[in-house]
């Protein structure tokens, strides 16, 4: 991979410019959705933002999906994963936006939003009765940064900070948008990272970018996984996710990535106009699910994308669940 790439991606994801790409209007509001407040840091109330399925009870024990938002650690806005919130809960599942720390808002570093998912993710867990959700069947997910934590929900064991909740706040499953799973040289990769941007990801971690960076932390029986990319993402290679899914499928993991053709990074994003490349990963995230027998039936959404585009590694089409 060209140093210059790898310099670029940790300039991007580190600085105000980009985040703003990513960020969306804050605090949110969400009519349709309840809220709970989850951790209080920083003197923030950090909520969760949960869109129920019709017909839902407290008694239900549905899977649930946990969104994290993008901005580069710095920015960003739990609406961003609202459409796939409402779509999911239209086909069953209990979907939540989460609220976490970031740099521009509380003076925080990436190590704080990773102890903030997990605290996210530990509440879901511990609250599963009363939210109608079963305890075993929570998914996280999240875009570039949210990506990034949502992977470390996987793949990463509880810090000593983390630990003192008192439920896991491991994921059942998987679904990374665009996400940053390498942030420190990985095995032959030293050269080609810089030493530059090395040292900025470790500045920005106070000297910690290893400790949650995903592909580092890699084992056996890690949750199944899909990651939906652009191959033309200049801010988040895509070769860095092709690896991280030969790392996991080499230690026995389940690991899909499908890469799409002539899309940059954000791709995903609900936008107005052409909503082709949303609506065909939403759908791809629905198949996902029902794969791992977590949801029935059809997507509701149609196939809007030709495979042509698509450039899958590691794609099961039987389905399989841990």
């Amino acid at each position: 991979m060209p140093h210059f790439t790898w310099a670029l991606l940790v300039v991007l994801l580190a600085t105000p410019a980009f985040a703003q790409r990513a960020d969306r209007s804050y605090p949110p509001s969400f009519p349709d959705a309840k809220t709970a407040v989850y951790k209080t840091a920083s003197d923030t109330e950090l909520r969760l933002y949960v869109f129920n399925p019709e017909g839902w009870k407290d008694s239900d024990r549905r899977p649930a999906v946990v969104f994290f938002f993008g901005g580069g650690w710095q920015n960003g806005s739990p609406t961003q994963f609202a459409e796939q919130s409402r779509y999911l809960a239209k086909r069953g599942m209990v979907a939540i936006c989460a609220d976490y720390r970031v740099a521009s808002r509380q003076k925080v570093s990436p190590i704080e939003c990773v102890e903030d998912a997990r605290s996210a993710m530990a509440y879901v867990r511990e609250n599963a009765a009363r939210l109608g959700i079963d305890p075993q069947r929570i998914a996280a997910a999240g875009g570039s940064a949210g990506g990034h934590l949502a992977a470390c929900m996987g793949v990463i064991e509880q810090s000593d900070q983390a630990s003192r909740e008192t439920t896991s706040g491991r994921a059942n499953a998987l679904v990374l948008f665009n996400p940053a799973v390498q942030l420190a040289a990985f095995e032959g990769d030293d050269a080609a990272l810089g030493a530059a941007a090395i040292a900025r990801m470790d500045d920005r971690t106070g000297g910690r970018a290893k400790e949650i960076s995903p592909i580092h932390h890699v084992g056996e029986q890690e949750p199944p996984t899909l990651i939906l990319h652009g191959v033309d993402d200049t801010t988040v290679p895509f070769s860095t996710v092709q690896r991280f899914g030969e790392v996991m499928r080499k230690h026995g993991n389940r690991c899909e990535v499908v890469g799409f053709k002539g899309a940059g990074h954000g791709f995903f994003n609900a936008r107005r106009g052409d909503e082709t490349l949303h609506k065909a990963t939403t759908r791809l995230m629905d198949e996902f699910f029902v794969s791992l027998g977590w949801l029935d039936g059809e997507p509701s959404l149609p196939t809007s994308i030709d495979e042509d585009r698509l450039v899958r590694e590691g794609v099961e089409k039987e389905s399989a669940s841990r």
